[in-house]
C-alpha cells in the first residue's frame, strides 16, 4: 500500500513538473531560430521587439503588450542583404490588411545599421505590423499586436498544472483515508491515546 501511494506520489509529482516546466519560456532565451519575434523568408530573418518605457523601463515584448499607451516597435534586420534594400514599416488597427486604420507608416527606405525604430499610440485591441522590403522578388513581414488583452492560452498553461496536481493529490488523498491500512493505523494510534 505505502509502495502503491509513494509510486502514485512520485508520477504525480513528474506530471505536474512536466506541466509546469512548459509554461516557463522567457521571449530573451532562446535560440534565434525558435524565437517567436522572428520573422524568416528564405534566408532573410527580421526580429521585432516592443517597449513601453513609460510602464517599464527594463522590459520588452514580442506580440503581446500589457498596456495601452505609446510603444516603441523596434525591428532588427539580421540579415545584412536586407540593409541593402528599401523597406516599408505599416502599423494598422485590426488583424487583416486593409481593414483597418493606419496608425503608422513608414514610407520605403534603406536603414544601412539594421534598425528600424518608431513610436506608435497603441490603444487596447488588436494591430497588424507588416513589413515590406522592397527586393525582387517583395518580402513582407507580418507580426499580430495584442494591447491590454488577456491571453487565454497563457492563462490556461499557467493554470493547468497546478489544478492538475491539486486534483491528482485529491485523488491520491481520497484513496489513501478510503485504505484499510490507514483506517487501521487510526485506530489502533487512537487506541494508544487512551
Amino acid at each position: 500500500m505505502v509502495r502503491q501511494i509513494a509510486q502514485t506520489g512520485t508520477a504525480v509529482f513528474t506530471l505536474v513538473m512536466a506541466l509546469y516546466a512548459g509554461t516557463a519560456g522567457a521571449h530573451g532565451k532562446v535560440a534565434m531560430e525558435e524565437d517567436s519575434c522572428m520573422r524568416r523568408i528564405g534566408e532573410n530573418m527580421i526580429h521585432l521587439s516592443t517597449y513601453q518605457p513609460q510602464i517599464n523601463e527594463e522590459g520588452h515584448y514580442c506580440t503581446e503588450i500589457p498596456q495601452a499607451g505609446n510603444a516603441i516597435l523596434v525591428i532588427d534586420l539580421v540579415d545584412p542583404a536586407l540593409r541593402e534594400m528599401p523597406i516599408g514599416v505599416k502599423v494598422m488597427k485590426g488583424s487583416k490588411a486593409g481593414e483597418g486604420d493606419t496608425v503608422t507608416n513608414l514610407h520605403p527606405a534603406m536603414y544601412q545599421d539594421g534598425v528600424i525604430s518608431t513610436q506608435s499610440p497603441l490603444e487596447q485591441g488588436k494591430y497588424l505590423v507588416l513589413i515590406t522590403a522592397e527586393g525582387v522578388p517583395p518580402l513582407n513581414y507580418e507580426y499580430h499586436l495584442r494591447v491590454e488583452m488577456i491571453n487565454y492560452a497563457e492563462v490556461f498553461r499557467a493554470t493547468i498544472g497546478p489544478a492538475v496536481g491539486l486534483l491528482l493529490t485529491t485523488i491520491l488523498g481520497y484513496k489513501l483515508i478510503r485504505s484499510r491500512r490507514f483506517r487501521d493505523w487510526l485506530a489502533t494510534r487512537r487506541a494508544n491515546k487512551n
